[in-house]
């Protein structure tokens, strides 16, 4: 069964719903890119004739966590939807949306935060599961969005916990190659899942973190050397540094566009490579990134470390991220966010 590590749930001080910021830019951001791909390349003329029940328009989230972005997102798709469904066939579709994550997910406040059906233009179910794997019938699917999801691997390279091994990560929290080859086995299990759910002339959208090609990922060197810190202070073991893995992969848009080739089943309509950063107060951006990763890492790293140093060590990760201000921008200002738009085609 694939690696689970849910955002932090509820909302509290820490808690993903609070602390998702970068992501509703992000998703700001991709929205005019995704709403001129929908009226550009979406084919609901072949919906109209193909699918077995062409007067409902279904559309998957994959990887939701708990909201609210997954809520704006999906009202952004179904606007611009609805627009082309309204100008070339004189007609809307009812929507139906799925809701996707893990089964640890916090589902309960991902549905109680659910706009009212007054608002709402479309019916709201929840799958449980791994994107890894296939989670819809055949077909079934005109359109698929997944922001900020596909980065986190399914499990840890298994070299990683080999001590004889090259990719043995002393004093270091990832180690390229090794993440590099798990995460292209997990996109070619997710694109191959994807081509048998959304049928001919549906869309896939990818909002992911991202580096240009060949530049490191500095805001992970940081938080290592936050946690080696804590080592030389000996609030936690160098062992247990050496040990710990965050299971997430950056991609390069040339990375991604050769696993998109390799599949075969999709087609780039669209590929874009987007500064973050830029949208954002840089007085507040060191604290914003220290909030936002400890909202998704704060269960892996109590899960290692234990709960005591949490608090001590996104300090120190704050205190980093201002001496290294000057760093992080010039690191990320080609680029922080891929936002890739795949058609599905005929092989």
């Amino acid at each position: 069964m694939p690696e689970s590590y849910p955002m932090n749930g509820g909302d509290s001080t820490y808690s993903y719903t609070k602390n998702s910021y970068f992501q509703k830019t992000a998703i700001n951001i991709a929205k005019s890119m995704i709403d001129e791909a929908i009226v550009d390349y979406l084919d609901i003329k072949e919906f109209s004739s193909e699918s077995l029940n062409n007067n409902t328009f279904c559309i998957a989230d994959l990887g939701c966590s708990v909201g609210p972005n997954t809520f704006n997102s999906m009202q952004n798709i179904i606007e611009a939807v609805q627009q082309k469904y309204q100008s070339q066939l004189g007609q809307i579709p009812d929507f139906q949306i799925f809701f996707n994550d893990h089964v640890s997910n916090d589902f309960n406040t991902l549905f109680s935060s659910l706009p009212p059906e007054t608002e709402r233009r479309y019916f709201a179910a929840g799958v449980p599961g791994s994107f890894h794997d296939r989670l819809f019938p055949n077909s079934s699917l005109h359109f698929v969005h997944s922001s900020y999801a596909i980065h986190w691997l399914s499990k840890l390279p298994e070299e990683l916990l080999d001590e004889n091994s090259p990719a043995w990560n002393r004093g270091r929290i990832q180690y390229c190659k090794a993440y590099a080859a798990q995460f292209a086995k997990d996109t070619a299990r997710f694109l191959d899942a994807r081509a048998k759910e959304i049928m001919v002339g549906g869309m896939l959208v990818l909002i992911m973190p991202s580096i240009p090609n060949n530049v490191p990922h500095s805001m992970f060197d940081l938080l290592g050397s936050s946690f080696m810190d804590l080592a030389k202070e000996e609030l936690i073991s160098e062992a247990q540094v050496d040990s710990f893995n965050l299971p997430l992969y950056a991609a390069s848009p040339k990375e991604m566009t050769e696993l998109i080739n390799q599949n075969g089943f999709f087609s780039i309509v669209r590929m874009e490579l987007n500064n973050l950063f830029s949208c954002i107060d840089s007085q507040t951006t060191g604290k914003s990134c220290t909030m936002h990763l400890r909202a998704a890492l704060e269960g892996i790293i109590v899960k290692h470390f234990g709960s005591k140093v949490i608090d001590e060590v996104f300090h120190r990760l704050y205190e980093k991220t201002q001496e290294f201000s000057e760093r992080l921008e010039s690191s990320y200002k080609e680029g922080t966010q891929l936002v890739l738009v795949l058609k599905r085609k005929l092989k």
